[in-house]
């Protein structure tokens, strides 16, 4: 009997927007969780880099509740599509992701990136600690006193609470997907210009 309810919930959090990270990262590795559009494909990107063990598409900024995909595409959640990236320091450092999260997207367009519109879009830093916050804040600080961009940047940096996996269906969209409309004609040539601006940050294999 035990055996069974052990696999049912097992189930039950493999599945669906439910909680899974209360914040404490494996020996030896660090957290970093971002919101910079759409999951899918900000999965894609992180996931290429040399030192990220692991990026997963979930909800952060919200209540458990309402973390699924039905009820935070409505914008009424205060959750965004974030990625937990499950990193090492020794190989890719807290500030070279920033670089990453900073260049891959438009932190201008308040919630907003793309044809993709709503607060669950919005461009956000969920830091860990006081360095991660410390960090945040000098790079976006940095970057808009050098005038990359015409408008200012509206990148919200605030403390992560809490990470909830979202549904397996949106786990590893780009890879399992790639022929989809969405893939095609949005991720696939974001994931072209990245691998060209951060060609030696990639992993030197690659999954897919």
């Amino acid at each position: 009997m035990k055996t069974i309810h052990r696999i049912a919930v097992f189930l039950i959090l493999s599945t669906a927007g439910t909680y899974l990270f209360s914040g404490e990262p494996p020996a030896g590795k660090a957290l970093a969780t971002f919101g910079n559009g759409c999951f899918w494909c900000t999965e894609a990107v992180f996931d290429r880099l040399e030192g990220v063990d692991e990026a997963v598409s979930g909800y952060s900024g919200g209540a458990k509740g309402t973390a699924n995909y039905k009820k935070v595409s409505t914008g009424r959640t205060r959750h965004a599509e974030v990625i937990q990236i499950t990193y090492d320091p020794d190989v890719i450092t807290y500030a070279e992701l920033l670089e990453v999260f900073w260049k891959t997207h438009d932190p201008t367009t308040l919630n907003r990136q793309g044809a993709d519109v709503g607060p669950q879009y919005r461009s956000v830093v969920f830091y860990h600690n006081e360095e991660q916050r410390q960090q945040a804040e000098k790079y976006m600080a940095e970057l808009d006193k050098a005038g990359i961009w015409k408008n200012p940047i509206v990148t919200e940096i605030t403390a992560y609470s809490a990470f909830y996996k979202a549904e397996v269906e949106h786990q590893e969209y780009y890879r399992l997907n790639p022929n989809a409309g969405y893939c095609r004609a949005v991720i696939a040539p974001k994931i072209y210009k990245f691998e060209k601006i951060f060609k030696d940050k990639l992993k030197k294999k690659k999954k897919y």
